[in-house]
């Protein structure tokens, strides 16, 4: 997977004041980081990659082709964009992994006799059970 510092052309950084804890300093830092990703004008993938990436980012993407990650949970702007970088490489790397297709398998004959002598003890059972067989 690729590096931040590869990354690192394509990204846009915005700062903005925080809410939460914090008292006094949330009013006067500006600590929460919005990392701006241009997917579209990276030139890391193929355009075959783009497209598997744009369809499993659909819903993250927004109308200009940009990932949009906002970190606010810590106190200190440094920390905050660390965290952003941190969640962009793992939701491309999520993104990118290709999932393994399912092989159709069958029941074994063996399960299948299993679940037939079980269902003809249960009758049986029930069977005895009303009285209509000794």
């Amino acid at each position: 997977m690729h590096s931040i510092d590869e990354l690192s052309p394509y990204i846009q950084y915005k700062t903005s004041r925080s809410g939460g804890s914090g008292g006094q300093h949330v009013n006067k830092v500006s600590s929460k980081v919005e990392l701006q990703f241009d997917f579209e004008a990276c030139k890391l993938w193929n355009e075959e990659e783009k497209t598997h990436l744009r369809q499993k980012l659909s819903n993250r993407l927004s109308s200009e082709g940009k990932l949009q990650i906002i970190s606010q949970k810590d106190r200190s702007q440094f920390k905050n964009k660390a965290s952003a970088q941190e969640k962009l490489l793992h939701i491309l790397a999520a993104a990118s992994s290709v999932q393994k297709l399912r092989k159709p398998t069958k029941r074994s004959k063996a399960s299948v006799e299993k679940r037939l002598a079980d269902k003809r003890y249960r009758a049986l059972i029930k069977m005895k059970r009303s009285g209509n067989v000794d």
